[in-house]
């Protein structure tokens, strides 16, 4: 039987966040930053790689470590953190990786002979005259860097814009966060053939361009297709990664829309977000924050790449990707589900675990990942036992209380007839778990008894369950007394 593939996709122990997706070859490589379980800042572990068959999206290999952030000529002690990287083929056939590091205004490179391999320091994106970009005076910071080889020729993107509108003037002032910028390398890898040319409004000036309220802040990624060139990035709403298009690399970008939303908010966005402590709504569906990642063709598909939040704060973001729709040069907002590189909903009988929920919220709905204060222990929360770790996965979904609700999507009803479930629980709690093909909740699918007083051992619970005769989500929810961690369920 073929493995399937979930969300995230990647072990449940692995937080790579600010994904960067590049077919090399037959295999699809993943490069990102790598957050710590539980962390307490972003990016506290050194660079790692995993890669998948193009031809099996579920068979990921872990590559190991591909870069220390000692390795930095100016971080010997490995006190600063590396930030997202991205990766290229060069022209002379190695693999060039490009980095920023903490409170250093500059962009790092490595180079190795694989995709997947040890790499090594190279240098910095320099001018002409050997200084690094980022450091001279007429320089914003270069954060988030972005690479495209394209027909002989280095496209480099780089840079943060502002993200509120009263910080925004004195950041501009400063030298320190304005837009994105593009430049072009010469074929070295590392020194600029011109001066970086500003590429997208910020929301200072954003007006009449069709950016507006999508506006850019950070996430730079760079991609061409159909001979158009595709520009990736995070919006000014942080939870979205949305695109524009120009048929030149360097300008004339056009705002395209929304990609992907690591709160399932819909390709309109929301604005409602004056208090970061006060839930968001049912129109979001998941505990939000930033978000990173790229679209990438695989085969004839599109898929975009993205991170969600874990561990009630920002700082242990794991990897999910789904497919999206292309056509006539445009892309469609992609839903977030549980089987987003499976080619097709789950099999519809078989154990699941609950870590693969694609939404998440409390009674009251979901809030910002900002902080543990706010995401509090009236929320449920993605968690692990255990610390920080590369093997054991045993995620799973912490405190669901009274009006929780997990969801998953899609499974295979039409050629499977599961007429049973049990739930594999633990905690201190007294009520039901009510499941439903949607959202909506206005269609019970089963319901389980729930009585549990372990905080330590899981156990499983079982009752009836009946599905419809198509493809259909399940959405769990608890309605009762306590509180109940959920590690899986299965259909039979």
């Amino acid at each position: 039987m073929k493995k399937q593939a979930f969300n995230p996709y990647l072990p449940s122990y692995e937080y790579v966040p600010d994904g960067e997706p590049h077919v090399f070859g037959d295999r699809l490589y993943i490069y990102g930053s790598h957050d710590k379980f539980n962390g307490k800042r972003f990016c506290e572990n050194d660079y790692v790689a995993w890669s998948t068959p193009v031809d099996n999206l579920a068979d990921w290999r872990y590559e190991g470590v591909i870069y220390k952030k000692t390795q930095d000529i100016d971080n010997a002690n490995g006190d600063k953190v590396m930030y997202a990287p991205d990766v290229a083929r060069g022209v002379d056939g190695k693999y060039y990786l490009y980095y920023g590091l903490e409170n250093d205004n500059k962009i790092g490179v490595a180079v190795c002979d694989s995709p997947a391999g040890e790499y090594h320091f190279l240098g910095c994106v320099q001018d002409k005259n050997g200084e690094y970009w980022g450091r001279r005076p007429q320089d914003f910071m270069p954060f988030d860097p972005g690479i495209l080889v394209d027909n002989g020729r280095v496209y480099l993107y780089a840079g943060q814009g502002p993200m509120m509108e009263k910080m925004a003037k004195s950041e501009y002032k400063r030298h320190f966060r304005d837009s994105s910028y593009f430049v072009e390398l010469e074929t070295d890898m590392l020194t600029m053939k011109q001066e970086p040319v500003r590429l997208l409004p910020n929301i200072m000036d954003s007006a009449g361009t069709g950016f507006e309220n999508h506006e850019f802040f950070e996430a730079n990624s760079i991609r061409k297709f159909d001979d158009k060139y595709y520009f990736i990035y995070s919006s000014v709403q942080s939870h979205e990664l949305c695109w524009a298009v120009s048929d030149r690399p360097d300008g004339d970008f056009t705002y395209g829309g929304v990609l992907t939303s690591n709160g399932d908010v819909g390709p309109l966005g929301f604005t409602s977000t004056k208090s970061y402590a006060k839930p968001l709504g049912y129109e979001v569906k998941n505990y939000i924050g930033n978000n990173h990642g790229s679209v990438e063709k695989i085969k004839d598909r599109y898929y975009v790449f993205g991170h969600r939040h874990t561990a009630r704060n920002m700082f242990s973001r794991q990897g999910y990707a789904e497919e999206i729709k292309f056509k006539n040069g445009k892309f469609e907002y992609a839903e977030l589900t549980s089987c987003g590189l499976n080619d097709g909903p789950l099999m519809g009988v078989g154990e699941y675990e609950a870590r693969i929920a694609c939404h998440l919220y409390s009674k009251k709905g979901p809030t910002w990942s900002a902080h543990k204060l706010v995401q509090n222990k009236e929320h449920p929360a993605f968690m692990q036992d255990g610390l920080d770790r590369e093997d054991n996965p045993n995620q799973y979904i912490q405190n669901m209380k009274d009006g929780a609700v997990a969801g998953f999507r899609y499974f295979d009803f039409e050629n499977y007839e599961p007429d049973s479930i049990s739930v594999k629980i633990r905690g201190k709690a007294n009520g039901y778990f009510y499941i439903y093909d949607d959202a909506d909740k206005k269609n019970i699918l089963g319901k389980i008894a729930i009585v549990v007083n372990d905080k330590k051992n899981f156990c499983c619970v079982k009752d009836s369950l009946t599905v419809p005769k198509k493809n259909s989500a399940l959405y769990f929810e608890y309605k009762g007394k306590g509180y109940l961690d959920f590690y899986s369920f299965e259909l039979k």
